[in-house]
C-alpha cells in the first residue's frame, strides 16, 4: 500500500485537479471573509485565521462565539469540529509510509475534506502520489486564501451576502466529489450509515460531536463489512 512519491508533473497535476474545486472554495473563502468582518475581525485578522487554521467549518463556528467565548472554549470548538480530520488521516496514512515526518506534517496541515476525497479517489486506483496531495492541498489554500481577502476587503464595505447562502456550495461540493467513490454495495451501506447517523446524532447531540460519531460508526461498520464481505 506504499505510495509513490510522485513527480513535479504530478504536483503540477494536482494544482490543476484543485482548480476544478475553485467556484465552491472561492465562494466559501467569500463568505467567511465577509462575515469575519461583520463579526468585528480586522482583514489581518481574518487572514490570520485562514493561514493558519484552513478549515472553513471550524472557523465559522468560531465567528458564531467569538464574542461570547474565551480562548479557550474557541480553541475547544475548533478542535471537535476538526476531529473528523483524525479519521480522514487514518485512512490516508497507510499510502504516506515512505513519506518523511516533515511531509506527512505538512500534509497533515493542509489536509481539507476535498483534497482527502480526490487523494482517496487516486489511491483506489493506485495513481495516488505524495506530490498530487501536496499539489491539490496547494491549491486549495491559495484559493482559500485569496478568498479570503477579498471578502475580508469586500465586508469592510458592508455588504451582507449571506441570504445567498453561499456557505452550502462547499458541502454540496464534497458530496459531489464522495458520490464517485460508492461503487458497490459495502461502500454504499457505509455511506447510508453514516447519514442517517449524522442526521441522527445531530438531532440528539449538541454542538458538532455528530460529526465525530457517524465517522466513528460509520467506520467501525465499514471494518465490520469488510471482514465479512471482503474485496476481491
Amino acid at each position: 500500500m506504499n505510495a509513490r512519491r510522485g513527480t513535479v508533473a504530478d504536483l503540477r497535476e494536482g494544482f490543476v485537479a484543485s482548480l476544478l474545486l475553485a467556484p465552491g472554495v472561492i465562494a466559501f473563502g467569500l463568505t467567511f471573509g465577509l462575515a469575519a468582518r461583520q463579526a468585528g475581525l480586522s482583514t489581518g485578522y481574518t487572514m490570520l485565521m485562514s493561514l493558519t487554521v484552513f478549515a472553513g467549518a471550524a472557523q465559522f463556528s468560531t465567528l458564531q462565539i467569538w464574542s461570547a467565548a474565551g480562548p479557550g472554549m474557541i480553541l475547544l470548538v475548533t478542535l471537535i469540529v476538526n476531529l473528523r480530520y483524525l479519521l480522514m488521516s487514518a485512512s490516508i496514512a497507510p499510502y504516506l509510509r515512505r513519506a518523511r515526518w516533515h511531509e506527512k506534517a505538512f500534509a497533515a496541515f493542509m489536509l481539507s475534506d476535498e483534497s482527502y476525497a480526490l487523494a482517496i479517489a487516486r489511491y483506489a486506483t493506485g495513481r495516488g502520489t505524495l506530490a498530487h496531495l501536496v499539489g491539490t492541498n496547494l491549491g486549495l489554500y491559495v484559493q482559500w486564501a485569496a478568498a479570503t481577502l477579498g471578502g475580508a476587503l469586500l465586508g469592510a464595505l458592508g455588504p451582507d451576502l449571506s441570504a445567498y447562502r453561499l456557505d452550502l456550495i462547499f458541502p454540496l461540493a464534497f458530496v459531489g466529489l464522495l458520490v464517485p467513490l460508492v461503487r458497490d454495495a459495502s461502500a454504499s451501506i457505509v455511506a447510508l450509515a453514516a447519514a442517517v447517523l449524522a442526521v441522527g446524532a445531530r438531532a440528539l447531540i449538541p454542538g458538532k460531536w455528530y460529526i465525530l460519531v457517524a465517522g466513528l460508526g460509520a467506520s467501525a461498520l465499514g471494518s465490520l463489512v469488510e471482514l465479512r464481505w471482503p474485496r476481491r
